[in-house]
């Protein structure tokens, strides 16, 4: 417990007490841990936890979770979910197993349309999206053991992704409703249809608006509602897939330049110059930083 940063509110009195954490940290420093343990309970706050977003699914046992307002009964298979700095509360009442993962801001937010209105929450895994994303967790819980740091890095993508699409399908975050729950709804959407466009260099508003079937300007004030630009959007977006490829090894025989043209830049320069406005330092700097000498020469200084 302590070497996941878990406040650990207070443990049934029980002989014999027994209890196991399998741990595995992927390349962008998510935990994803294995727990095994007596009735116990998980509240409060740890100042020495970073800023991260937890997400938890049962896999075995009873437990019910405080969200701050209110305890719900968790069924096996629920997940969930929230940043930490925030009081909730995980009540064991039974032996159980549960899969942990804690994955840090900067691995997240740059999906998640309103990162700072994040709050606790949970996916029933018993029904629709949160079914699906209860499946791969459990299943990853299983295979853990067997898996190594690098392996994990599709895991990386995937929780991103599922956890903005529940958050969408929720109404989240901040649980909001009515017009802004569709607005929400609508922008995870669009941005579902340009993360499958990035590679081309000639996307633009119209082309995504023409997909969604509504005006150029309607998309707009869209992107507008959650205070961001397309254009500024399409670009994050690009830069770190990027990123993603300069820090594995499965893409060390790829140059720079190939990377940034395979994710829609047009130019390495203009590339090199908004990878290290974005990450503050140069996308050859980042790649031996993780790599080391790994990739092939770049004859473009500028990177």
């Amino acid at each position: 417990m302590a070497r996941l940063r878990l406040p650990l509110a207070r443990v049934e009195e029980a002989e014999p007490f027994e209890a196991s954490v399998s741990c595995l940290s992927s390349p962008l420093g998510m935990d994803f841990a294995v727990m095994r343990a007596g009735p116990q309970e998980i509240s409060g706050r740890n100042p020495a936890q970073p800023a991260a977003v937890w997400i938890v699914v049962v896999l075995e046992g009873e437990a019910e979770f405080w969200d701050g307002a209110r305890t719900i009964p968790l069924n096996r298979g629920d997940i969930i979910y929230g940043p930490t700095g925030i009081d909730a509360a995980l009540k064991l009442t039974t032996s159980f197993q549960l899969l942990y993962i804690n994955a840090p801001r900067v691995a997240l937010d740059h999906r998640l349309l309103a990162p700072l209105s994040l709050k606790v929450g949970r996916f029933p895994g018993r029904r629709g999206l949160g079914h699906v994303f209860s499946g791969l967790l459990r299943s990853t819980a299983e295979a853990l053991p067997d898996l190594t740091s690098e392996q994990l890095r599709p895991m990386e993508l995937a929780v991103a992704e599922f956890l903005v699409a529940n958050l969408a399908a929720e109404g989240s975050p901040g649980a909001v409703g009515g017009a802004a729950a569709a607005r929400a709804a609508h922008l995870h959407r669009v941005c579902q249809t340009i993360e499958t466009l990035l590679a081309d260099p000639e996307l633009g508003l119209e082309r995504v608006a023409a997909a969604d079937g509504i005006s150029p300007r309607s998309l707009q004030k869209l992107f507008a509602s959650a205070d961001l630009s397309f254009s500024t959007y399409v670009r994050s977006r690009r830069l770190e897939r990027c990123r993603l490829d300069l820090s594995s090894p499965i893409c060390a025989s790829l140059s720079i330049s190939e990377i940034c043209f395979r994710w829609g830049f047009n130019g390495s320069a203009h590339f090199s110059r908004a990878f290290k406005e974005r990450y503050g330092v140069s996308p050859r700097e980042y790649r031996k930083a993780h790599l080391g000498d790994e990739g092939p020469d770049e004859g473009d200084p500028t990177l």
